[in-house]
């Protein structure tokens, strides 16, 4: 698939963005394995948390839905799940792989779990040498990528990890082993990052213990039933929060947003860079902040990323990059090299097609420096990276001409409905087999 975005526009009205990608794995997860039944709405209907639900399914737990968002979990606790038939098959998401790596590092019996093409060249040594320390062994493919192969009936013991490099995956796939575990499992970040994990755990029964950059949970645990409203995916958000900004004329709300403090760098990021962000009707549904973003037109102005708000914001750079291009001035991210082992080379991939636009882009090794000024047309090319091609979708809104995005497939893994929702806003795209 490739998408053909015309030139120019502008985005307005009020529309609602899919549901939390990173809420809706961990709910299926997390109500798989609870005691008692648990309802979800707001459920992102994308492949990415679908795999999740597929794989609990496989291994036999009674899930009604997805409709409407709406899922019914029928939870077999701890030690219900039963031996899959086959390799579980988890398409692109990498949290699912390493999420479900440390969750079923305890389990009685062996699991294979395999990817795509794409995910099968990224890496997990990240998560596989923890869990290795806990007890856990996990085989993988060459250079420590998919498939893993985790083998059942080992003893997890508790530990306490130091983590090398900020990660929500890594972070959660520890917490995760540790509810299989005898005893206690800390584990340290360096920099704060995502704590859907923390929350989700405590609102299902599991006490989760914070002191500074350290969580902690004991185990072995178990997990009682609830109800979980997921809302709207502030990741998917971003890409209309940079396209009202850069867009002449543009005045766009964005409906019941996650706000999670260690999801907003975003917001942190665009209003450094000088852009008309408000949060209106802020409350809470199921443990998590949400708020109504209202965006308005504003003269970007370039901006040195100050390094503590990269984890915050480390899946919206792409979207980033292309706000940095139609600022004012000079922009420098550093401190994202895990932007190199995303879905695709985040940095590398983002340099090559702002350059083919026209803007100059010099990717680092842990970043970009980016000129802002005139984007062309052209055509870039997403390396099947779903959020890739929706950031390059939005310079369109303030490109000399026409831009055509090759490979663009993978959009449905975070964002079903991307383009009719775009086009609603007022984005002049249309998608070509």
């Amino acid at each position: 698939m490739k998408f053909i975005v015309q030139n120019g526009g502008s985005l307005k009205g009020s529309i609602r963005v899919p549901g939390d990608k990173s809420i809706s794995h961990r709910s299926i997860m997390f109500g798989s394995i609870a005691e008692g039944t648990s309802h979800i709405s707001g459920f992102l209907e994308g492949e990415d948390s679908l795999n999740t639900l597929r794989a609990f399914r496989a291994m036999g737990v009674d899930i009604e839905g997805p409709d409407n968002g709406k899922v019914v979990v029928h939870g077999v606790g701890m030690h219900g799940l039963k031996k899959p038939g086959q390799a579980l098959d988890v398409g692109n998401s990498g949290t699912s792989m390493r999420l479900l790596a440390g969750l079923f590092s305890g389990l009685p019996f062996d699991v294979e779990l395999k990817g795509d093409a794409s995910l099968s060249k990224r890496p997990m040594a990240r998560v596989t040498r923890p869990l290795a320390e806990m007890g856990a062994v996990v085989e993988t493919a060459a250079e420590g990528r998919p498939p893993l192969k985790i083998s059942g009936g080992r003893q997890l013991h508790g530990m306490d990890y130091v983590m090398p490099m900020a990660s929500a995956q890594v972070k959660s796939c520890c917490l995760l082993a540790g509810l299989y575990a005898e005893g206690r499992t800390c584990v340290t970040e360096p920099a704060p990052t995502r704590d859907h994990t923390e929350r989700m755990l405590t609102a299902f029964g599991v006490p989760v213990e914070v002191k500074g950059s350290t969580m902690c949970v004991q185990g072995p645990a178990k997990l009682n039933a609830c109800d979980i409203d997921v809302p709207a995916d502030i990741s998917s958000s971003a890409f209309f929060m940079v396209g009202a900004s850069i867009a002449q004329n543009s005045d766009i709300t964005l409906e019941h947003v996650g706000i999670n403090p260690t999801r907003t760098g975003i917001i942190d990021i665009l209003k450094l860079m000088g852009a008309d962000i408000e949060l209106l009707n802020q409350r809470e549904a199921g443990g998590e902040p949400v708020a109504d973003i209202r965006i308005r037109s504003a003269q970007l102005k370039g901006a040195v990323i100050p390094e503590h708000l990269v984890p915050l914001a480390i899946d919206e750079f792409p979207v980033i990059f292309v706000a940095a291009a139609c600022a004012q001035g000079e922009t420098i991210i550093t401190g994202a090299e895990e932007l190199r082992v995303k879905e695709c080379d985040r940095i590398q991939v983002m340099a090559e097609g702002l350059q083919a636009l026209g803007v100059d882009a010099q990717p680092t090794a842990d970043g970009m420096v980016i000129q802002g000024g005139m984007i062309q047309s052209g055509t870039v090319h997403s390396h099947d990276d779903h959020r890739i091609a929706m950031a390059f979708s939005m310079a369109a809104l303030r490109a000399s001409g026409e831009i055509e995005i090759e490979d663009c497939d993978n959009v449905n893994t975070s964002f079903p409905g991307f383009v009719d929702l775009a086009a609603k806003a007022g984005l002049a795209i249309r998608s070509l087999k």
